[in-house]
């Protein structure tokens, strides 16, 4: 599997009420500053778009975005260069991607209090239907990678790990730690 999308939710209370539009800036002073160990090369506004990708920074291996797909507040990586080693390094890398970028939005002074990552809900998704077709048998891949790797990079627990979304979507997981 290559081209991990993964997603980790607003909390409840900051989601209704973070200033979205604050990111514009934030994402060109991490351009500038080089916040992100990756090649970055542009922002975008897609924030008008319903559900959809919200306002993202571009940058050659891969897509941040703070954006409302599926009709809640995220921060989505999205893993676009294809990337060696095994599945489980290529899904640890996308999880460590969007924590890093979490840590860097929350402690922004434009988000200090108004903005936070719900780390106990994620989404994890394959952005590529040839590799990781919306089936059982990927599924079940998909599953055994979120559960080996989830608990160990975003904390210990009993994890809650579902089919999401329908055949025609991209391949999907939802994860819940419970306790």
């Amino acid at each position: 599997m290559q081209h991990f999308k993964v997603k980790l939710y607003a909390t409840g209370e900051t989601a209704a009420t973070a200033p979205v539009h604050d990111v514009i800036p934030v994402f060109h002073r991490w351009i500038q500053d080089s916040a992100i160990p990756e090649t970055l090369i542009d922002v975008s506004d897609y924030i008008h778009v319903p559900e959809g990708p919200g306002i993202i920074l571009v940058a050659h291996e891969g897509i941040y975005s703070l954006d409302t797909e599926h009709g809640r507040l995220g921060l989505t990586y999205t893993r676009r260069a294809a990337l060696g080693g095994a599945n489980a390094t290529r899904l640890r890398q996308a999880i460590e991607a969007v924590l890093h970028a979490a840590q860097l939005l929350e402690s922004a002074p434009e988000f200090a209090g108004k903005l936070a990552f719900d780390r106990t809900q994620w989404e994890v998704s394959v952005n590529d239907r040839l590799l990781a077709p919306n089936t059982p048998e990927s599924y079940a891949t998909l599953e055994a990678l979120v559960a080996a790797e989830l608990p160990s990079a975003a904390g210990a627990g009993n994890w809650s790990i579902q089919h999401a979304g329908e055949p025609r979507e991209l391949l999907r997981a939802s994860a819940r730690r419970i306790a």
